[in-house]
């Protein structure tokens, strides 16, 4: 302590001499200090551990030292025993930090901070936590600990007289960083969509409102979304100026979206609007051009249910208006709408029933009701049992029995699409109210419309048979042909078996139905020494084929396909003898029960090419075993459109459909080579959605297409005689009556082209009937029976095709 470079206070102190001197001194002093740790507070902390000033001396001269394990433990040997102090605490977190920026784990230096935080409500050590927080925000859920953090800290000392707003500012400019990244570039519609359900959830009007303004202001041409916002204003907010501004605002925007111009009169008529506004606004609806006929319809029944609410109909000024604007609707309907879109929007006259149920119910004037569905029966609704009907219960409501039994003898005279229905309640309606000589009449004139009827439908069937069965013949003439000629030919090139054998595959592909996707057969393996018996006849395996021959690895390939099916034993895809891929195989499972889910890949797309996945069956022991895939009667859940363009593709259907009702399926369908024939299938939640779908999709163009939408019919075709049974006659039970459709070629059993100008033209069918009585299917010539063709003939089709 005498040496002239050494201060107690200061510890070393150089005098101006040589750097070497310098060093040798503060090594020296260094020396002195370690001396002083071990000579003095050390073993006086072994006699008291509880010295809190040794403590800080001894982290003190740790510190000095730069012994950084040593201050640790030192540090950590204190907070075990007292309660550390904000420069203490503040210190060690620091040193922390600085050791721990190397090391991928802030956990410890979190825990630290947590026992930092419970010593003494101490702003800084807050700050400084949720300032360290910051620098984790991006690991996976840093920002919410972050936020986290930050609560906490307000919470504990955010009312602090003088240091509390310091932990404010941080907080809120750190919020304010987030938003800056968050909004950097404008929200997109599903982002707001996603906003406003959740501020919908939340409840707060306030934020509801400029939530959906924000949204349209980037969003003003999206019907949907004016939608959702005018709904939540009629419902909820009920403010009239607000929600009167938004509607204008709304059909200004979006002028050819029907159903907000008819909730905007709707809210005219609900804040007490005049009647010349509300008049004035259906004007303009009119003329803003709306892209379907149905849409006129709509917008014409909510005016004219407005007009038919303000009538008193006691007094005839308001009576005389809503019957003037029934007439004018009609008119309307008549030449406008079809003029311009070719088509009636109103096919089933639901404006004029409407008119004639206020005529019955409320004017009591049934000359009118009579008059006007007399009208409404001559527009071709005269064939449908559901139009009768209606103008029965209207008669049985507010007419009189004369009437009832006049509509009933007239639907059962002119209903073609279920006059079983029409004859039952007739008889019904005799039951009860007729005499003997009007049972007797009723019982008569039911039993021979009905049987005419039968007899129709006999005799359609019958020709049906019989044209199936020539086309099956001709199929299989063609077929044989087919087999003689390419064995032929094999035979002349000296090719080997197995070459015959691929031949003979070939003949079996081409008997395979490529059709428009309503039937499916179950494909079958074909015979040869490089196959497998047991994967052929195992319960366990599927037969795949139609895959392409250039398809590269196989067995990969599959194997990628199937393995969500389940755990797989065996794949054998089938090489031919020069080892090129013939485009079929097997697949073998280890249980029975990963089939059906293999059975579900049936059509899945590979490498552009619709894959078929069938039961292995033995086809000598099966040669005719086949089922129906799809349904092959009528679906009124689904629609079938055709004159598709090539390019279409699931989502593109799936969007244009889904304004029509909850599509569940869409399907298109393709040949075997994967592209497409331009028609599809979708699948609707109910049959009122695929009904109103093939009114307001049927005639629309789709990228210059225009389509035809149908309800979907799919035709029956007749089973492949089994041994030891025969045809079904003309005494059999009748087939199913084709479709609106007519007969779809699933029916055709591999028929050349050319055989089918060999047949008469079907004749007309409408709603599953055909027209004035006649039988939907032709016969091929008068004597009902083809022109029968020579091999040379077969030949010439096949080079033409």
């Amino acid at each position: 302590t005498k040496d002239p470079w050494w201060d107690p206070g200061r510890g070393c102190v150089m005098n101006g001499k040589n750097s070497a001197e310098s060093n040798m001194r503060s090594y020296l002093a260094l020396s002195h200090i370690s001396f002083l740790l071990h000579l003095c507070v050390t073993p006086q902390l072994s006699i008291n551990a509880f010295d809190y000033n040794c403590h800080v001396d001894l982290i003190k001269l740790l510190k000095q030292e730069g012994e950084l394990f040593r201050l640790r433990k030192a540090r950590q040997k204190m907070s075990e025993l007292f309660p550390l102090t904000e420069e203490i605490w503040l210190d060690w977190l620091k040193d922390e930090i600085r050791l721990t920026e190397e090391e991928p784990n802030r956990e410890k230096v979190y825990e630290l901070f947590e026992r930092a935080v419970k010593d003494y409500i101490c702003p800084d050590i807050w700050l400084e936590y949720a300032q360290y927080s910051i620098g984790g925000m991006g690991s996976p859920g840093g920002i919410d600990r972050v936020r986290s953090i930050f609560e906490r800290a307000v919470t504990a000392v955010g009312l602090h007289m003088t240091k509390g707003q310091m932990v404010w500012e941080a907080y809120r400019e750190f919020e304010n960083a987030i938003l800056s990244t968050m909004v950097a570039e404008t929200p997109k519609l599903a982002e707001y969509q996603a906003y406003i359900d959740f501020e919908l959830k939340e409840g707060d009007p306030a934020r509801i409102q400029i939530t959906f303004e924000r949204a349209l202001s980037e969003n003003c041409l999206v019907p949907d979304m004016w939608a959702k916002y005018t709904i939540y204003l009629d419902r909820q907010l009920k403010f009239k100026d607000l929600v009167l501004s938004t509607h204008e605002r709304a059909v200004r925007n979006c002028p050819w979206t029907m159903g907000l111009w008819k909730s905007y009169l709707l809210a005219l008529e609900r804040h007490g609007a005049d009647h010349q506004t509300v008049s004035d606004v259906f004007e303009k609806a009119l003329n803003a051009g709306f892209i379907q006929a149905t849409d006129y319809v709509e917008i014409w029944q909510a005016y004219l249910d407005y007009l038919r609410r303000r009538v008193d109909f006691k007094s005839s000024k308001e009576l005389e208006e809503l019957r003037a604007a029934f007439s004018r609707s009609l008119d309307y309907m008549k030449h406008d709408v079809e003029e311009r879109f070719g088509e009636s929007g109103d096919p089933s006259c639901i404006i004029m029933q409407i008119w004639a149920r206020i005529e019955a119910l409320h004017c009591k004037n049934m000359q009118k009701a009579r008059e006007l569905w007399d009208s409404i029966m001559t527009k071709g609704n005269a064939k449908y049992a559901n139009m009768w009907l209606e103008y029965y219960n209207l008669e049985r409501s507010y007419g009189d029995s004369i009437h009832c039994r006049k509509a009933l003898h007239r639907a059962v005279q002119c209903t073609s699409d279920y006059p079983e229905h029409v004859c039952d309640v007739l008889l019904s309606f005799e039951r009860v109210e007729g005499s003997l000589e009007d049972w007797d009449f009723a019982v008569q004139k039911t039993e021979t419309r009905l049987n005419r009827i039968n007899e129709q439908r006999a005799k359609a069937a019958e020709k049906e048979a019989n044209l199936a069965r020539q086309e099956d013949e001709r199929a299989e003439q063609r077929r044989k042909a087919k087999v003689e000629k390419k064995a032929q030919k094999k035979v002349q090139k000296g090719t080997r078996a197995g070459e015959k054998r691929k031949a003979e595959q070939d003949d079996y592909q081409d008997e395979w139905n490529e059709d428009a996707g309503e039937i499916d057969c179950l494909w079958t393996s074909p015979q040869g020494n490089e196959d497998n018996p047991e994967l052929r006849n195992d319960n366990s395996s599927v037969f795949v084929s139609n895959l392409a021959y250039t398809l590269e690895e196989p067995e990969a390939k599959l194997r990628t396909l199937f393995e969500t099916c389940g755990p797989i034993k065996q794949i054998r895809p089938i090489f031919t003898g020069k080892g090129s891929f013939r485009g079929y195989g097997y697949v073998q499972f280890e249980s029975p029960v990963s089939v059906p889910e293999a059975l579900k890949l049936d059509r899945r797309d590979v490498e552009g090419r619709p894959v078929f996945v069938s039961p292995c069956v033995d086809k000598n022991k099966n040669p005719d075993f086949k089922v129906f895939k799809y349904n092959t009667m009528m679906e009124k859940h689904k629609i079938f459109i055709s004159g598709l363009p090539f390019s279409c593709t699931k989502e593109q259907l799936a969007e244009i459909c889904k304004n029509h009702g909850t599509v569940k399926e869409v399907r298109l369908v393709t040949y075997r080579s994967g592209k497409p024939k331009g028609l599809a299938y979708v699948e609707f939640a109910d049959e009122t959605q695929a009904s109103q779908a093939v009114l307001k999709l049927d005639g629309i163009e789709v990228e210059g297409n225009k389509i035809s939408v149908a309800i979907s019919n799919p035709p029956r075709r007749n089973a492949t005689d089994k041994p030891g049974s025969s045809r079904p006659t003309g005494d059999a039970m009748p087939r199913q009556v084709y479709g609106a459709r007519g007969k779809g070629r699933t029916q055709l059993s591999m028929l050349p082209r050319s055989l089918h100008r060999q047949s008469a033209p079907a004749g007309k069918v409408e709603n599953g009937s055909a027209a004035d009585g006649e039988p939907a299917s032709a016969a091929g010539n008068a004597a009902g029976e083809p022109k029968q063709l020579s091999n040379s003939d077969f030949a010439k089709m096949l080079l033409n095709m």
